[in-house]
């Protein structure tokens, strides 16, 4: 007796084409309605009509606004990450660890002070405790905090490395350049000097 074809794994395999199509498709009318007016300016409902989609189609995919701010920061960011992983040094690999943290700060800071940077914009958006949760937030900690160790830092690298970000960080980046009118280049010297003052060892390296 032949049985009969199962179509669940056909439905299951549906379901999810159309869960990534919906993603796609809400992902690229955020980030086009963002780009013209401003993400402070956009809203949840927004989204969903110019996506073509059903409103709780959206906050199911994303949870909240918060949650599609923090998915179209992950997109914005792939470039940055990509040049701190893979890219040329002294950013990248290739360089001293030293160097490449330096690097590290140095752009993460020209960053935050350029209008035009879509991340910068859309991590203000974002509350401060889920911005450091989301992936891109642990990805700079986990960077910074690595080549703390390879540079032969003694101490708590995981602690270190926050207290190196929270310099960097868009809540105090923002209030020295805007309130207490500091330029960028001061900003991004005195990252530079807490690096070396971090790195100031006897040149003994932990094995990687």
């Amino acid at each position: 007796m032949t049985a009969a074809p199962d179509d669940t794994s056909d439905g299951a395999s549906a379901q999810r084409s159309d869960a990534v199509r919906n993603r796609v498709r809400l992902l690229e009318a955020a980030a086009r309605l963002v780009a013209e007016r401003g993400v402070e300016h956009v809203t949840m409902h927004e989204v969903a009509e110019a996506a073509g989609v059903g409103k709780g189609t959206l906050f199911r995919r994303f949870g909240d606004r918060d949650g599609l701010l923090l998915a179209l920061l992950g997109e914005a960011e792939a470039e940055f990450q990509e040049a701190y992983t893979s890219g040329p040094p002294p950013l990248g690999p290739g360089a001293p660890a030293k160097d490449r943290l330096t690097a590290f700060g140095r752009a993460l800071i020209e960053r935050i002070a350029a209008d035009a940077d879509l991340g910068a914009a859309l991590g203000r958006q974002v509350l401060h405790e889920r911005r450091h949760a989301s992936d891109t937030g642990r990805a700079f900690h986990r960077h910074v905090s690595t080549l703390l160790r390879k540079a032969g830092v003694d101490g708590d690298h995981d602690m270190l490395a926050h207290a190196l970000l929270a310099f960097a960080n868009f809540e105090t980046a923002d209030y020295l350049r805007k309130e207490c009118e500091v330029p960028v280049a001061r900003l991004q010297a005195t990252w530079a000097d807490l690096v070396r003052r971090l790195t100031r060892s006897d040149g003994k390296r932990p094995p990687d």
